[in-house]
C-alpha cells in the first residue's frame, strides 16, 4: 500500500511516497523557503528543480503531481499527515474532516510554532486531493498512556485544567518506531520489554516505555522541556528564566526566542547548533564547545538513571536521531557509567556503528552485559505510513457488536500451595458464583489485605488457582492500604509491591504481586476478526453510559477461544465514569486499531 506522507513546517515541506510495509521511497521532494523569492525544491531524481511557492497550497499544487507521476502506475492509498501536538484529544492517528481540522486549529497555543504549519498543509492537501482519505499521526500521541504522577505539573490545578498546562510529551512516532524495532531484533515481545530510548537531534528527548507503554518521557507541554537540545535550552530554572529577562529588559516573546533559538548546544558552545562542528573544535581545545558536550551527555546520562529507576529495571537502552545515530562520541560518553544498571558497552562496536536503513539495528553492548545498548535507525515517514495505512485498510470494515461492560471490584489470585498456606493442607477453592468469563467464578473464601498503612477485610478469592500469587486493587485500595501500586495486566507481577495476607489457617507475606489491572478487552478469535483487532493490540473505547459518554484509550485486547467478549474496567474507573454493569461501549476506529507496527517491522 503506498502512502503519501507529508511534514510541512513554518516555511519548508517534505513529502515522501511510502510503502507502508517495507518503508520503501517510491519518490520524495523537499521543499525550503517557502514563502521567499528564493523557495527552492529538491526531487530524488532532481535536486536543482525551481519552484516558487508563496504558501504551502502553491508548493502542494506543484510538488504533488510531480510526486505522483513519479510513483508511475501505482495508486496512492491515503495521505498521512505529521501533526506535532494532539493535546489530550488525539493519542491515536485519525481520519480527518472539518471538525477534526477544528480540533488541531484549536491546539495552536500549546505548539505555536508547528501546528499552524501542519494544519496550513492539511487543508492545502485535502483541497488538493479531496478524493483521497487524509490521516493525522500526532507526535504526542504514544505519550497518552503517561500516568498522572508523569503528565502533571505541581502547579494549581484549575489553572492548569484550563489552560491545558500538563506534560504531553513529543517525538512519540520515533520513540514508538525504535521500540518496535528493538523488540524484533530482540525476538521479544514488546510487551515484556523495559526500554529506554533517546531520541537524539536538533530536538532531543529521551523515554521511559514499560511493556509497550510510554511511562515518562523528557519533553513536557512544548518541546523546550528536558534534555539540551540544539537550540533550546531544555530543563531550567524558571528564576532563572525569570532573573534573566527582568535583567535584560525581556519581554515574553524575547525570553522565548533565547530559550528556543539561541540556547542548547549552540548558546553553550558559540558554535552554533551541529554537533559536529562542536565536537571538531573541542577536539581542537575550545573549552567552550568541550562544555556544551559534557553538558549534553550529563543531562541525558541523568535522565536515563532516573528512568531505569522509574521503570525498576532494565533491558535496553536505544540511541537514534542525527546524534545517537551518528555520534559515538555521544554514544561513549552517556553509556560509560550505566554500568551500575546492567548495561556494558563494547567501545568496539560503538566505535563503527552506524545505524542505516539497510542495517536498522546495531548492538553496542558487549556480549555479557545483561541490558543491551542498541543503535536504532529511527524512520518517522514509514511510521507514518504504517499509521495510515492501518487506518486506511480497515475504512470498510464494518463494526456492529457492541462490548459489554464489566466493572471489576478488588480481588485475588492465588496458587495452589499459597491456598493450603492460607486456608489448611489439601485445601481446594470453593466455587460461590461462576463469572462471565468461562472457567472463572467468585470463592466463598475471603483474605483479610495487610498493607503498610491501614487493612482491608472480606477481600473475594477468585478461582482457579493461578501460577502466581495476584492481588488486584483499585488506585483508592492503594492509597488506603499505603502501597504503590503499577498499572499492569493481569498475570505481569514483575517488580510488583508485595502485601501480606490473612486466612483463617494462617498468613502469607507476598514478596510481590500487588497490582492495579489495566483495563482490557476479553474477545474469542471470531470477535477479534469482526473487529479487526488481535492480540496485544490497543485501542480505543468509546463508552454510552446515562451518567457521561467519554472514551477510554489505552485498553488492551486480550484474544483466547476462552474468552467471551466483555471490558473491564475497576471501580475507581466506572465510579469516575457513572458507569452502570449494563452500560455498553464500541470501538473508536477499527483500521487505525488493528496492526501493531512490530509486526510490519517484522
Amino acid at each position: 500500500m503506498l502512502i503519501l506522507v507529508l511534514n510541512c513546517g513554518s516555511s519548508s515541506l517534505r513529502a515522501a511516497v511510502v510503502d507502508h510495509a517495507s518503508g520503501k521511497r517510491v519518490a520524495r521532494a523537499r521543499v525550503e523557503r517557502i514563502g521567499e523569492a528564493g523557495s527552492e525544491v529538491a526531487y530524488d531524481d532532481d535536486p536543482a528543480a525551481k519552484l516558487v511557492a508563496k504558501n504551502h497550497e502553491e508548493a502542494l499544487a506543484e510538488v504533488l503531481p510531480a510526486l505522483i507521476g513519479r510513483a508511475g502506475d501505482a495508486q496512492l492509498a491515503g495521505i498521512g499527515h505529521r501533526v506535532v501536538h494532539g493535546g489530550e484529544r488525539f493519542t491515536q492517528p485519525v481520519r480527518i474532516d472539518e471538525d477534526v481540522e477544528r480540533a488541531i486549529a484549536e491546539l495552536v497555543p500549546l505548539a505555536p510554532l508547528h501546528n499552524p504549519a501542519n494544519l496550513a498543509g492539511i487543508v492545502a492537501a485535502r483541497r488538493l486531493l479531496p478524493a483521497l482519505p487524509h490521516v493525522a499521526v500526532f507526535d504526542t500521541a504514544f505519550h497518552g498512556t503517561l500516568p498522572p504522577r508523569a503528565r502533571h505539573y505541581a502547579v494549581d490545578a484549575e489553572l492548569a485544567k484550563k489552560h491545558g498546562v500538563r506534560r504531553y510529551g513529543f517525538h512519540g512516532t520515533s520513540h514508538a518506531f525504535v521500540a518496535a524495532r528493538a523488540a524484533v531484533h530482540l525476538d521479544a515481545p514488546l510487551s515484556n520489554l523495559r526500554l529506554i530510548t533517546c531520541h537524539l537531534g536538533n530536538g532531543a528527548s529521551v523515554c521511559a516505555i514499560e511493556y509497550g507503554r510510554s511511562v515518562e518521557t523528557s519533553m513536557g507541554m512544548t518541546p523546550l522541556e528536558g534534555l539540551v537540545m540544539g537550540t533550546r535550552s531544555g530543563d531550567l530554572d524558571v528564576g532563572a528564566a525569570l532573573h534573566i529577562g527582568r535583567a535584560e529588559g525581556l519581554d515574553y516573546d524575547g525570553l522565548d526566542t533565547l530559550l528556543n533559538k539561541k540556547s542548547g548546544l549552540a548558546g553553550l558552545s558559540g558554535a552554533g547548533n551541529d554537533l559536529r562542528d562542536i565536537e571538531d573544535r573541542a577536539a581542537k581545545g575550545d573549552e567552550r564547545a568541550r562544555l556544551a558536550i559534557h553538558v549534553f551527555c550529563h543531562r541525558l546520562r541523568k535522565y536515563i538513571g532516573a528512568y531505569a529507576a522509574v521503570l525498576g529495571g532494565l533491558d535496553a537502552i536505544v540511541f537514534t536521531g542525527g546524534i545517537g545515530q551518528n555520534s559515538a562520541l555521544v554514544r561513549h560518553r552517556v553509556a560509560r557509567n550505566l554500568q551500575i544498571f546492567g548495561a556494558h558497552l563494547d567501545e568496539d562496536a560503538n566505535r563503527e556503528a552506524r545505524a542505516t536503513a539497510e542495517k536498522p539495528v546495531i548492538r553496542i553492548s558487549t556480549d555479557t552485559s545483561r541490558a543491551h545498548v542498541l543503535v536504532v535507525a529511527t524512520d518517522e515517514e514509514h511510521a507514518i505510513a504504517a499509521d495510515t495505512a492501518k487506518l486506511v485498510g480497515g475504512q470498510d470494515k464494518v463494526v456492529s457488536k457492541r462490548i459489554p461492560i464489566a466493572i471489576s471490584a478488588r480481588h485475588i489470585h492465588l496458587r495452589q500451595e499459597t491456598v493450603e498456606t492460607l486456608f489448611g493442607p489439601g485445601h481446594k477453592l470453593t466455587p460461590l458464583k461462576d463469572l462471565s468469563q468461562p472457567g472463572q467464578y467468585a470463592c466463598a473464601e475471603m483474605l483479610e489485605v495487610v498493607g503498610p498503612k491501614r487493612s482491608i477485610s472480606g477481600v473475594r478469592v477468585l478461582g482457579p488457582v493461578r501460577p502466581v500469587d495476584q492481588v488486584e486493587i483499585s488506585r483508592t485500595d492503594e492509597f488506603f492500604l499505603g502501597v504503590d501500586a503499577p498499572v499492569r495486566d493481569s498475570g505481569d507481577v514483575r517488580g510488583s509491591p508485595g502485601i501480606k495476607l490473612v486466612g483463617p489457617h494462617g498468613s502469607v507475606t507476598l514478596e510481590q504481586g500487588v497490582i492495579c489491572a489495566r483495563r482490557h478487552i476479553h474477545m474469542a478469535p471470531e470477535d477479534a476478526d469482526h473487529f479487526g483487532v488481535s492480540d496485544g493490540d490497543v485501542v480505543e473505547v468509546a463508552i454510552d453510559s446515562e451518567g457521561r459518554d467519554l472514551v477510554f484509550g489505552d485498553v488492551l485486547i486480550r484474544v483466547s477461544p476462552k474468552f467471551c467478549l466483555e471490558m473491564h474496567v475497576d471501580t475507581d474507573e466506572a465510579n469516575a465514569a457513572e458507569l452502570k454493569p449494563k452500560d455498553e461501549g464500541a470501538l473508536v476506529a477499527t483500521g487505525a486499531l488493528a496492526t501493531p507496527l512490530r509486526r510490519v517491522l517484522r
